[in-house]
């Protein structure tokens, strides 16, 4: 058995951020070869991915850049706010990011196949798993076409990563103000941009269940038309971003301060770590 040195275990743990114990076991069986401990580490983390294909992974990040006309957005997850905020997993989701900006993916399936180095993306993220000892998996993927961006990530405790992010697509010239809305639509969580987006199903669903509602609380049949698409306006001030009362002032809607401000919001996404 080789002499394993503090000075390579702690090299290999800083590299690949695996444990103590692993790390020291790794080496030793590799006769203190590095590249071969760190295929050991590897091997071994790929065996527990499989163990672990049906964990929940509730924590995480997202991450979003704007390139070009484009912006990206996506939601990387893993099993505990240990990981999370572990400098192993962060560079991840930026490799990965700037993976997927630079292949221009559109879609989930697309994000996944990007090339990254002599991998996908898919591949790096199981192989950092088996790093981490977590399952790890980019859960969703968002890619909004645009003339301008504003990106807002909002960290909902300090020692973490941001775990909500919004991308807001706009023309005009009024920065300030777009990321205002982003920052609104970041607490809103509107669905739709307009009430026009929202589709037919959804609101004829709608006006059933506030019309049953009507019924029973025995309003006048002469009202209810009136009644029922009143509360039809409330359910899209609850999903329509450009419906909702600002943040900032619940006098004014989204649709009234962009219009002030003379900017155009054409797109929105919106992830929350979880949600």
């Amino acid at each position: 058995m080789a002499n394993v040195s503090i000075a390579d275990i702690k090299a290999l743990r800083e590299q690949l951020g695996t444990g103590m114990v692993d790390t020291k076991k790794a080496l030793e069986e590799a006769d203190g070869d590095i590249e071969k401990a760190t295929e050991i580490l590897r091997l071994k983390g790929a065996k527990g991915n499989a163990k672990r294909a049906d964990r929940s992974t509730s924590e995480g990040l997202v991450t979003a850049r704007a390139h070009g006309d484009r912006a990206y957005i996506l939601e990387l997850n893993c099993e505990t706010d240990f990981v999370a905020k572990n400098d192993k997993f962060i560079a991840l989701a930026g490799g990965i990011e700037e993976a997927i900006v630079e292949a221009g993916a559109t879609t989930l399936e697309e994000a996944l196949a990007a090339p990254a180095a002599t991998k996908t993306v898919a591949e790096v993220i199981n192989d950092e798993a088996a790093i981490l000892g977590e399952k790890v998996e980019l859960r969703r993927f968002a890619s909004l076409p645009g003339e301008k961006f504003s990106i807002y990530l909002h960290r909902t405790s300090k020692d973490l990563p941001p775990q909500v992010g919004v991308v807001l697509a706009y023309s005009g010239d009024d920065e300030e103000t777009a990321r205002s809305i982003a920052q609104h639509i970041s607490f809103a969580n509107p669905e739709y941009l307009t009430r026009d987006d929202v589709p037919a199903e959804v609101v004829e669903n709608e006006r059933r269940i506030v019309e049953e509602i009507s019924r029973n609380e025995g309003k006048p049949e002469a009202a209810l038309p009136k009644i029922i698409e009143g509360r039809l306006g409330a359910f899209f001030k609850q999903v329509a971003l450009l419906d909702q009362d600002y943040a900032k002032d619940n006098k004014l809607s989204v649709a009234k301060v962009a219009s002030d401000a003379g900017i155009t919001i054409t797109g929105f996404a919106r992830f929350k770590v979880g949600a």
